[in-house]
């Protein structure tokens, strides 16, 4: 049976795929602030915020103890905010640093002994190239960090399959938090989910733009 474990598992994508790779027979491991989210989905859900490393290393323990390695991982945190630079508190600008960039690495780091020799690692980016307007100037920075460092990670470890998802718009809960209307033609999480199965049985690798 294969093995996956989805950070950020409560959100609107992060849900979704647990829910598709729950009925595809596999093992989910699912990682959240809020695990009673999630014990309709799995057996396997831990508390964890992405940005504390002592969290995340507890979970990635929990995960341990649960099976012997993974298959798939699949980094589906982060927030959001829309404040210009000259308003924007350190602490807001550190808070969306962290849930979509750093928390990246801290996962990564502390999941290394977990993952197989040829497991594919997933990250929830976004197209970065459009989002550099007022007030996402913490956004944008974040996402374009993160497909920095999925490339990065990706000539660190050849053998591991590395994909950065590159949604357009899709339909959760991030638009309460930015005073946008949700564009025509947005997605479901649900396609966006199956965007990435598919992507894991392809052998995909890369750049996945939905």
């Amino acid at each position: 049976m294969k093995t996956a474990m989805i950070w950020g598992a409560s959100g609107g994508i992060g849900r979704a795929l647990a829910e598709r790779l729950d009925q595809g027979g596999w093992t989910v491991l699912a990682v959240s602030r809020h695990p009673e989210d999630l014990a309709d989905l799995t057996p396997h859900a831990f508390r964890a915020d992405v940005t504390d490393p002592q969290q995340v290393a507890e979970a990635v323990g929990a995960a341990t103890r649960a099976v012997p390695e993974l298959d798939l991982s699949v980094y589906a945190a982060g927030t959001i905010t829309s404040d210009r630079v000259k308003r924007m508190e350190p602490d807001v600008w550190h808070r969306v640093l962290g849930a979509n960039l750093s928390g990246a690495y801290l996962t990564t780091h502390a999941a290394t002994p977990l993952l197989s020799p040829r497991a594919h690692l997933v990250f929830l980016g976004a197209y970065d190239e459009r989002l550099r307007l007022p007030g996402l100037s913490a956004y944008a920075a974040a996402k374009a960090g993160l497909d920095a460092f999925a490339e990065a990670l990706a000539k660190e470890h050849r053998r591991w399959r590395i994909t950065l998802v590159r949604p357009k718009a899709v339909d959760t809960a991030f638009w309460d938090l930015v005073p946008f209307k949700l564009p025509p033609g947005a997605l479901t999480p649900q396609q966006v989910a199956e965007g990435i199965l598919e992507a894991h049985k392809s052998g995909h690798a890369g750049h996945l733009d939905l």
